[in-house]
């Protein structure tokens, strides 16, 4: 009888021991249901985007998109240019400087804005330093540092006067910006000469004709000029390029 007790005590305890772990099973895998339910619904909620994807494109972002966000529109260019040049030649001249940089930036495949914005800006300061060359361009700088413009444009207009900064220029930027706004006063000296005065009339020709003419628009430096090969642009490509630009705006430029 004993022995009967304690084996049918021993498997009613298995029986027990056997429903118990049966009973953890089920609870386990209703618990992974239910959280493999609360993962899923999380991967699809818009605002639980995990950090790591939200910083990389924040990053993308700050790389790809700093150039929008810190340009200046034109329309702001504009303002401040006539709050700091009064002279009309002046302004007639940033124009041009702004159409020829933009077309060489399409003929180089750059940044068309941004290329004219510089060449618009160039000069913001000439009137406030009485063009000193010991320091033309270094407020202008200044000041568009403090609107936040492109470090790409303040560099090459700084540069655009190496005698301020005591350095040389080397990139394409700031040899495009020195020949680019200077070729601009030998088109307008050359548009001068003709009986009408319209660029309409002027042959790139006579533009290469004139460089060789040191006397002629003598203060206009024939060697900034030349630096249009530095960029990969013949004399020749260049002068037609950027008379054909400035006949785009000559209303406006008083040509």
């Amino acid at each position: 009888m004993r022995w009967m007790f304690i084996r049918k005590y021993v498997i009613l305890n298995l029986i027990g021991f056997a429903e118990l772990r049966f009973r953890i099973f089920f609870i386990n895998v209703e618990m992974l249901k239910e959280i493999q339910h609360d993962k899923s619904n999380f991967n699809k909620s818009p605002s639980c985007t995990p950090p790591k994807n939200k910083e990389r494109k924040t990053s993308e972002a700050s790389r790809g998109g700093a150039k929008t966000k810190n340009m200046m529109t034109r329309s702001q260019a504009l303002e401040l240019l006539h709050e700091y040049i009064k002279n009309p030649k002046m302004i007639y001249h940033s124009l041009a400087a702004e159409v020829v940089m933009k077309a060489l930036a399409k003929r180089l495949g750059r940044d068309e804005e941004k290329w004219g914005l510089a060449g618009l800006l160039h000069d913001l300061d000439v009137e406030m330093v009485n063009a000193g060359p010991k320091i033309h361009g270094l407020e202008t700088a200044r000041i568009l540092e403090e609107k936040g413009v492109d470090a790409e444009v303040i560099d090459a207009i700084k540069m655009h006067n190496e005698e301020a900064t005591g350095l040389d220029r080397t990139t394409e930027f700031q040899h495009a910006l020195a020949c680019g706004e200077t070729i601009t006063g030998l088109i307008m000296a050359t548009t001068y000469v003709y009986p009408d005065q319209k660029i309409a009339s002027v042959k790139p020709k006579s533009v290469t004709k004139r460089m060789k003419q040191l006397a002629f628009a003598a203060s206009v430096s024939r060697e900034n000029i030349m630096e249009c090969e530095k960029i990969g642009i013949p004399l020749p490509e260049f002068a037609e390029l950027s008379v054909e630009a400035m006949r785009t705006i000559a209303d406006e430029i008083g040509l």
